[in-house]
């Protein structure tokens, strides 16, 4: 098979700001697969969780370094093009794009989107989350008021974890819930908290009517997670901390659930690991994006029907998202009838 890789730029119509920093662009990568008269297309975009830094510089080198080795196989050779993977170490953002852009690839040769093939049911896929990033009160109003504006939005995520403190989380999300007192309303402080501002934090999270927490708690702090789960009456999801299906035995007893992104599990083979193993340990699951195009966010999905919250709006806040295909509908991400992912250039459109 012949494979492409080339960078290509997007732009935040509002910038997001996490407890982390401020994102107002990304370069993501394109990985194009060959084969037959058949092109499978994927994404990947740059991730940074503590000591995990995959930048696009890193991502895209390493793509480009691993193309002799893959270029050899046909994309039904599924097991052994992924041995190759696990032994030159790809970077897992850089191993989802080349993971979706198989099972596009697979999906247009036999003329099924990926969910028909898995026998899922899109009746089943939960309206997705759309975020409001950390600001003042009046500007996280403002910014609640543009996605309620723009689509029919049912459920908002509201980043927490403000460097000025637990005071200024709570105005904020005051702020959020007078603006929009009847949308559910989710909370993650991406790390943002020390044991003793979380456990108070979901408590008063919780006489809000707040769904659940995510990483409440900085990666690496993991063996504090049972001693707040104690305290919590709120469920307490991770993100940061759960990276693939690996680290879910050893979260198992101290979380309710685990964000699943493909950036970081390395595509949706190992998505679909980490959901069956999450089950099997009584855990929730929920599909979570980075600075992602309608791509990615619609490889996402394709395996929605499996989740039980999503968080897929990254590509709702672009200006020039090169890419379109998952539709929103009544707050819901829903894949299309076309083959493989259904994603087409936007430029293409009829």
């Amino acid at each position: 098979m012949k494979i492409q890789v080339e960078i290509f730029t997007v732009n935040k119509r509002f910038p997001l700001t996490i407890s982390r920093g401020t994102t107002a662009k990304t370069n993501n990568v394109l990985v194009k697969i060959s084969q037959d008269g058949i092109e499978g297309w994927g994404e990947s975009s740059p991730v940074k969780v503590g000591d995990r830094h995959q930048s696009t510089e890193v991502i895209h080198e390493s793509l480009q370094q691993i193309k002799p080795q893959l270029e050899k196989f046909h994309p039904l050779q599924r097991q052994e093009i992924e041995q190759v993977l696990i032994t030159t170490n790809l970077p897992s953002s850089a191993w989802a794009a080349f993971d979706v852009a198989l099972y596009d690839w697979l999906g247009k040769k036999v003329g099924l989107p990926l969910w028909k093939i898995w026998g899922l049911d899109c009746k089943k896929i939960v309206p997705t989350s759309v975020t409001i990033g950390i600001n003042s009160p009046e500007g996280a109003k403002s910014r609640t008021r543009d996605w309620l504006e723009f689509t029919n939005i049912k459920v908002l995520k509201v980043k927490l974890g403000n460097p000025e403190g637990v005071e200024a989380d709570r105005k904020m999300l005051t702020a959020v819930k007078d603006e929009a007192p009847n949308l559910d309303l989710y909370v993650d402080a991406n790390g943002g908290w020390n044991l003793t501002n979380a456990c108070e934090m979901c408590n008063w999270l919780a006489n809000l009517g707040v769904k659940y927490v995510e990483q409440p708690l900085a990666q690496g702090e993991e063996h504090k997670l049972a001693e707040l789960r104690k305290h919590s009456p709120l469920p307490i999801f991770v993100d940061e901390s759960c990276f693939n299906s690996r680290d879910i035995p050893k979260l198992a007893n101290s979380v309710d659930g685990i964000n699943i992104k493909l950036m970081k599990s390395g595509g949706l083979t190992e998505a679909m690991r980490m959901v069956y193993t999450a089950r099997a340990y009584g855990l929730q699951v929920m599909f979570g994006c980075y600075s992602d195009s309608t791509l990615a966010n619609t490889a996402a999905a394709q395996l929605a029907p499996l989740a039980d919250y999503l968080d897929l709006d990254s590509h709702l806040n672009l200006i020039d998202d090169p890419f379109e295909g998952a539709s929103i509908q009544e707050g819901r991400i829903l894949p299309n009838n076309l083959p493989g992912l259904g994603v087409q250039h936007s430029a293409s459109r009829a």
